[in-house]
């Protein structure tokens, strides 16, 4: 396969990634055909999942706008993928010019591309990390230069729970990173899960096996278990909720029944 010029060297082009299956799922062009492959059996199963991606993109922007609304003004999105229009970069900045983005990523085309997309902006940075080692994002000196931990911070954690299983301790790494974040901070979250689903447990089954084939398990969690990412923190209305729900801008009658598979809150550290 000949290397795209914007796929950087060292990365098998052999190898799906989660990142570059999620930009294909929103329309995006930084993709191998590999990625497509694995997104297309993903949805022979559940046809519906780029719409649950854009619910996941849309209830972004908007728990981006309620934070800076709150007077947050630095974001640390970990497991921010492929820039795709509407980052959280460009909603933080276009609410308020000062406010300050890093970006978190440990796939190498999404810190190539994130690179490019922030280069000339300097309150907005990426890192190469992994969510797993929590302390190493937040000992970056890209943190430090950008994100004053002093102060509140928004805190996202935007479908990337769901690719970390239980033996890497997903609640002990999300517990480093509330901890450490100054009172008033906030966290939002997304998760998916096989409540609320449109189609039968065991079709959507067929899409996590497709994930574990290509070696990025997808965890399915319920709202119970995802609750407890928030703990310490109080939830903000309307509480963890499908995405849709959470504070929409469309009548409910509008969206498509996929949208709702998963869940998605934001907590206040008091």
């Amino acid at each position: 396969m000949e290397r795209p010029a914007w796929a950087p060297q060292g990365i098998d082009l052999s190898v799906p990634s989660v990142s570059r299956i999620y930009d294909f799922y929103l329309g995006g062009s930084h993709n191998f055909e590999v990625d497509r492959e694995a997104a297309r059996k993903a949805m022979e199963f559940m046809p519906g999942l780029p719409k649950v991606m854009q619910a996941n993109r849309a209830f972004m922007r908007r728990a981006v706008r309620f934070a800076v609304g709150e007077g947050i003004t630095q974001f640390l999105d970990i497991g921010s993928g492929i820039p795709t229009f509407g980052n959280a970069h460009e909603v933080a900045q276009a609410a308020d010019p000062e406010a300050r983005v890093v970006y978190v990523d440990h796939d190498p085309v999404a810190v190539a591309h994130s690179r490019a997309v922030l280069a000339g902006n300097d309150r907005a940075g990426i890192i190469a990390a992994d969510l797993r080692k929590p302390q190493e994002i937040l000992n970056d000196p890209v943190v430090g230069e950008l994100i004053d931990l002093d102060r509140p911070v928004a805190l996202l954690l935007v479908a990337v729970l769901h690719f970390v299983e239980d033996a890497d301790d997903p609640q002990a790494a999300v517990a480093t990173l509330r901890d450490a974040l100054a009172p008033g901070s906030v966290v939002i979250l997304t998760h998916a899960s096989y409540e609320g689903i449109p189609i039968p447990e065991e079709q959507a089954g067929g899409t996590v096996g497709v994930y574990k084939d290509i070696k990025n398990p997808l965890v399915m969690r319920s709202r119970e278990e995802v609750a407890r990412f928030f703990e310490g923190y109080a939830m903000v209305e309307p509480g963890l909720v499908p995405m849709p729900d959470w504070r929409p801008e469309i009548p409910a009658a509008q969206e498509d029944p996929y949208a709702y598979s998963g869940y998605a809150g934001v907590g206040r550290k008091q």
